[in-house]
């Protein structure tokens, strides 16, 4: 009995250290990946910004133009938009936006003179839009990118006689024109991106007048540059 519990105890004191060693010995831990974030999705947000440029007017007397102004314009814009973004396995992005701004960009010249009278001209343009095309390039949550497209608007006009003589002018058109800018976005969480955006618009010309006898011409372009919020889906 003796040798046998001697024998016992020599065994447990062998194998004590080869047991710990196993206890010691560090396993391989595999490393998960992070996901990989993806600008794919529909999107919408909201933005402010501030623009502005010239109105270039054209004073029209029966049809003939009789002097012309550039008009200096500036002005603030709120508004909201929503597109759609698609990366590709390379971290090029495609996407299509749409927007809409409530704005006063406005300027008044009264620098057209008629037959000695001095003639206030003045433009306003109190909303716009755009359909546009995004191009871009991923670096995981960055994303510059260029944009185009179509723009429309609608102008607002004035045109008043210094003298009184001819009955003041006013009126509205809406136009349609193109844009052209580029921007960078951040995607500050998985759903939440940020953005600052440059668009150069130009809305064409419209026209205001009263029976056909005295008219303005107004020519609509401006820079604008906005930044804004994104909540993607």
């Amino acid at each position: 009995m003796k040798r046998f519990l001697l024998a016992t105890v020599a065994l447990a004191a062998l194998s004590a250290p080869a047991a710990a060693a196993d206890l010691a010995t560090k396993y391989p831990v595999k490393a998960i990946a992070a996901p990989v974030f993806s600008w794919t999705g529909f999107y919408i947000g909201a933005n402010f910004g501030y623009g502005g440029d010239k109105f270039s007017q054209d004073l029209v007397a029966l049809g003939v133009t009789v002097g012309s102004v550039d008009t200096q314009s500036s002005g603030w814009m709120v508004g909201g938009q929503l597109g759609y973004n698609y990366q590709f396995a390379n971290n090029v992005v495609v996407g299509l936006e749409t927007d809409l701004q409530w704005a006063n960009i406005s300027g008044q010249s009264s620098g057209i003179n008629l037959g000695g009278t001095n003639w206030i001209a003045g433009s306003n343009v109190d909303y716009f839009g755009t359909i546009r095309a995004r191009l871009g390039y991923a670096f995981d949550r960055f994303l510059p990118y260029i944009t185009g497209g179509a723009a429309y608007g609608n102008i607002q006009h004035t045109l008043v006689e210094g003298y009184g003589v001819f009955p003041s002018v006013s009126g509205s058109n809406t136009s349609w024109g193109w844009t052209i800018g580029a921007g960078a976005e951040y995607a500050i969480t998985n759903n939440w991106t940020f953005k600052a955006e440059y668009l150069y618009v130009d809305l064409g010309s419209s026209n205001s007048g009263v029976l056909d006898l005295v008219s303005l011409n107004s020519s609509a372009k401006f820079n604008t540059m906005r930044a804004g919020v994104n909540y993607k889906f």
